[in-house]
């Protein structure tokens, strides 16, 4: 019985990083957007700058795609991959992405 219990530890943890690393996908994304949306010069690197700042060391690396997104708004996709039971040591196959858009400033 004991690895059966072990075993559905194992899983419910996965599925914990998964939700997880989906929750700080779609933080950064909204805070990259408000950057990009907000800054009167290089919007990009705002965007970049500001997705990337508060991301735990373990899930950075990950792919951050700001742009136009459409009249008027700012757009900010960030890309991290699922880690395997310990963040930082392996990341597994699926990626997750968060969306946001923000209304341009200026």
């Amino acid at each position: 019985m004991t690895p059966l219990i072990i075993l559905l530890l194992v899983a419910l943890w996965q599925c914990a990083l998964f939700g997880y690393t989906f929750s700080l996908a779609s933080n950064a994304a909204d805070m990259g957007a408000r950057a990009g949306g907000g800054s009167q010069g290089d919007r990009a690197g705002a965007c970049h700058r500001a997705a990337d700042e508060d991301l735990p060391d373990a899930w950075r690396g990950g792919s951050i795609d700001c742009g136009d997104g459409g009249p008027g708004l700012y757009r900010a996709r960030v890309h991290l991959d699922v880690p395997v039971l310990v963040p930082g040591v392996l990341d597994w196959g699926p990626t997750v992405t968060g969306e946001a858009a923000s209304v341009k400033e200026g």
